[in-house]
């Protein structure tokens, strides 16, 4: 072997055992803060609860919002959103797969976007070869209203402009894009 491939063989060996040591280190409280907190404007997250996808609360917060450093029920998730009270009895019942509805207007944050893809129609899918529409979500508010507000809003996440997800489930809301959505292949 030549001393370039040999030097190349040890450049890489040493990168994936680095890579290895670094992979089971847990996450800061710092880090997971910071990730949580630039889900939101600072006007929102500089004063919200931060809390962990395990509900242990990271910072206490004052003015009633609660960001999250990923989402459950997602282990690993690394998709930032704040919630308002109304969002988080809405984590609750996706989270506890119980019913919910509301009769007032929730709102949530996910300004650095979604990098799962899910299917627009079916909150429990998990296949994205199964003929459904799927979406990956960049930067989005999300909004929690009656359902009745909801009737003849469009279900299509690439028409443009706001849309209903999940519009037959109890875990209806409003998506409103802040970029181009991207479409999963089927």
């Amino acid at each position: 072997m030549t001393k370039i491939k040999i030097v190349s063989i040890a450049a890489i060996l040493c990168l994936s055992l680095t890579g290895i040591s670094f992979a089971g280190e847990k996450e800061s409280k710092e880090t997971k803060i910071a990730r949580a907190v630039s889900a939101a404007p600072a006007s929102i997250s500089d004063k919200a609860t931060v809390m962990d996808m395990d509900g242990t609360i990271l910072r206490e917060g004052s003015n009633g919002w609660t960001c999250l450093p990923g989402v459950r029920p997602l282990d690993g998730d690394m998709n930032p959103m704040c919630n308002d009270a109304v969002w988080m009895k809405w984590m609750d019942a996706m989270n506890n797969k119980s019913d919910f509805s509301t009769d007032v207007i929730g709102v949530s944050y996910m300004m650095m976007g979604d990098s799962s893809a899910v299917n627009n129609d079916d909150p429990d899918a998990t296949d994205p070869k199964d003929g459904g529409v799927w979406v990956q979500e960049g930067p989005h508010l999300m909004l929690l209203m009656p359902k009745a507000a909801m009737a003849g809003m469009s279900r299509d996440p690439f028409v443009g402009g706001h849309y209903v997800m999940w519009g037959d489930s109890p875990l209806a809301h409003v998506m409103v894009p802040l970029a181009a959505n991207k479409k999963v292949s089927e």
